[in-house]
């Protein structure tokens, strides 16, 4: 089955924040993009299976803030895939997100 190309979520969604970030190859620090309506994992999902994103993940053993054991997750794009997709018109996507007021 071929690849298929990755499409852009709308530029102001909780999908676009996520994949802003996952462009931007810096880690998300501070501010929660979601809102507790919808879990990361969840937007991860679609961005792979609806918008064909090659989202990679990596888990592993963690702690909690209050000591319990747990794990934490990291996703990422290939950094080719990055410097493609920024190359095709993810700049200009980009930029969409901070005219119409995206984070």
């Amino acid at each position: 089955m071929p690849k298929k190309t990755p499409v852009f979520p709308g530029p102001n969604t909780a999908r676009g924040a996520v994949l802003a970030v996952l462009l931007s190859n810096e880690d998300q620090a501070g501010r929660e993009p979601l809102r507790g309506r919808i879990t990361l994992a969840a937007i991860v999902r679609a961005l792979k299976r609806k918008y064909h994103w090659p989202i990679e993940t990596e888990s592993f053993p963690s702690n909690s803030a209050d000591g319990r054991a747990t794990w934490a997750t990291v996703y990422s794009l290939p950094a080719d895939v990055i410097t493609r997709t920024l190359d095709a018109g993810g700049r200009d996507w980009l930029n969409s997100r901070k005219a119409g007021g995206g984070s």
